[in-house]
């Protein structure tokens, strides 16, 4: 992942709303959530959801897809994956790590993330 990308998907997730709303994406699965749940369960303002979910968009970090006149959000996991395996990938490479900063920290949650639909 290029250094820009991740900064623009760190930044888009630097914003509380989208980051509950991101959140709300990842606990939902792979069956996502439909915008107008998203809604109510966040208990924003229809004009504020959809700027919201244009960012997490427009960086990837989420994929919407219609289902008749409903429109249904998800967690893009594999980006979510990669997100994290750039911020992981080189730590400690210039010291040793205590045990509390290790990298296996940071593969378990990778490894976690696998189990949750991270090819797509």
């Amino acid at each position: 992942m290029k250094i820009d990308d991740a900064a623009a998907r760190l930044e888009a997730l630097g914003n509380p709303t989208r980051l509950k709303i991101y959140r709300a994406l990842v606990r939902a699965g792979d069956n996502g959530l439909s915008v107008g749940r998203l809604q109510t369960r966040l208990d924003v303002a229809a004009s504020t959801l959809s700027h919201h979910l244009k960012t997490l968009l427009v960086v990837g970090l989420i994929t919407q897809e219609r289902q008749a006149t409903t429109l249904i959000c998800r967690a893009n996991y594999g980006l979510m994956q990669g997100l994290i395996e750039f911020l992981v990938d080189e730590c400690c490479v210039e010291t040793i790590c205590t045990p509390a900063a290790s990298k296996p920290t940071g593969q378990s949650a990778i490894v976690v993330l696998k189990g949750k639909g991270a090819s797509k």
